[in-house]
């Protein structure tokens, strides 16, 4: 079988995403990984170890495993502070490489620091490398300058767009950022949406989800990711602010811990308090993924007030399971949410924008009804299955695209 690389240093795809530093990108990383061992390739996924309880290898699927590397101390570590220990990830790899007497045939990296990684590994090995950003860097600056990225963020970006042999867009947002920021050859870029698990992920009676929580009788918007500020969530408070005197009976859910150990959720905690919202605020933490369908269901809106989102896996689950979406009208967002027609688009980020356009909703039925019908169809055509597919198109063009012979193979390739 064909044996693929793929290269996701800071995160672990088997971390449960809303902790820590693990969100969509955890979840493509896992689930098109499995279903490429479904399309006759072995997947090596390799990632920083962060948990010494935690095996080394671990088998996820039957031709898909996952491969924790020594760079570091083994405990979590912020992805702000592992670029210094990616020269012990590539020795540890390599050594691994080398011990197993293995293959590669092709990397995909995911994210700047794995870019990084692969690109010198490309060097050595003589293979492709396909890389994948998830964000960028120079487009979270132009989305929320007070977050400032590194230089060397930016800087090491730039070299991966330049030296990939194909790069992965999750929208057309995000490909014009790729050539407008740093310069990408468009040709080399190929949008690949990413997939919601159609067969989790799916609608269920409204009421019935909100009495399974012991919300029955309230309005309940949700809110799910990472607690940072590019999610917007101070935002989402103002806006319940705002809405509470027309609606008493309305809640707020809140699914996820903090990005980072700074003190951002007791802010919003505090921030929650002085706007008097404390009471109609419920911060659940981690949700076990099998039981999220529950809340989106439960929620008769599903809130994304981010600053960035490249593509937002959290808007693509809620309209899988039938659940309205209003959204700011930023990167990814706007290719997934057809406003009007799957969920609304907020053009202004402000709490006043935000908050006209819940109360339209939340008052009109008969839209929130045609949102709720249409909104699972918009997304039956990006299930992992057919997205793995797409990303094989671009494994077979980077191979077609070879000389080598070493790389037909598999009947594949």
């Amino acid at each position: 079988m064909c044996r693929v690389a793929v290269i996701c240093v800071h995160s672990c795809p088997l971390a449960q995403p809303g902790k820590l530093d693990a969100g969509g990108m955890n979840v493509y990383v896992r689930e098109v990984s499995r279903q490429l061992g479904k399309n006759g390739m072995t997947v090596d996924v390799f990632t920083r170890w962060s948990d010494p309880t935690i095996p080394q290898i671990v088998q996820f699927d039957d031709h898909a495993r996952v491969i924790h590397l020594k760079a570091g101390p083994v405990k979590p570590v912020h992805k702000s502070q592992i670029f210094q220990h990616l020269p012990e990830f590539i020795c540890n790899l390599r050594r691994f490489k080398e011990d197993e007497d293995l293959r590669y045939r092709l990397l995909h990296s995911h994210y700047w620091l794995s870019g990084w990684v692969a690109g010198l590994l490309r060097q050595r090995w003589s293979v492709p490398h396909v890389a994948m950003f998830h964000t960028l860097g120079g487009m979270k600056n132009r989305a929320r300058p007070e977050e400032k990225e590194s230089v060397q963020r930016v800087d090491i970006e730039r070299k991966i767009i330049a030296s990939a042999d194909a790069l992965v867009a999750s929208s057309h947002d995000e490909k014009a950022g790729m050539i407008s920021l740093y310069g990408a050859n468009p040709r080399k870029i190929k949008v690949i949406p990413c997939g919601v698990d159609l067969t989790l992920f799916r609608p269920m009676e409204r009421r019935q989800a909100k009495q399974s929580l012991g919300l029955d009788g309230k309005r309940i918007l949700l809110f799910v990711g990472r607690i940072e500020p590019l999610k917007g969530l101070d935002l989402l408070f103002e806006t319940l602010a705002s809405l509470r005197s027309t609606f008493g009976d309305l809640r707020l859910l809140v699914l996820g811990e903090e990005a980072r150990l700074d003190g951002e959720l007791h802010r919003l905690k505090r921030y929650a308090r002085q706007l008097q919202v404390e009471g109609s605020v419920t911060f659940t933490g981690i949700v076990d993924r099998e039981r999220l369908p529950v809340y989106y269901n439960a929620a008769d809106i599903c809130v994304v007030p981010s600053h960035y989102e490249s593509f937002s896996l959290v808007a693509a689950e809620a309209l899988a399971c039938g659940t309205p979406v209003v959204a700011s009208q930023v990167g990814g967002l706007q290719s997934l949410i057809v406003d009007h027609e799957n969920g609304l688009l907020v053009p202004s980020h402000s709490p006043q924008a935000f908050s006209a356009t819940i109360r339209v909703l939340l008052q009109d039925d008969e839209l929130r009804g045609h949102l709720s019908r249409t909104a699972r169809r918009s997304v039956q055509e990006i299930g992992w299955s057919a997205i793995a597919k797409e990303v094989l198109v671009v494994y077979d063009e980077l191979a077609d695209a070879r000389t080598c012979s070493d790389l037909c193979l598999c009947g594949r390739w």
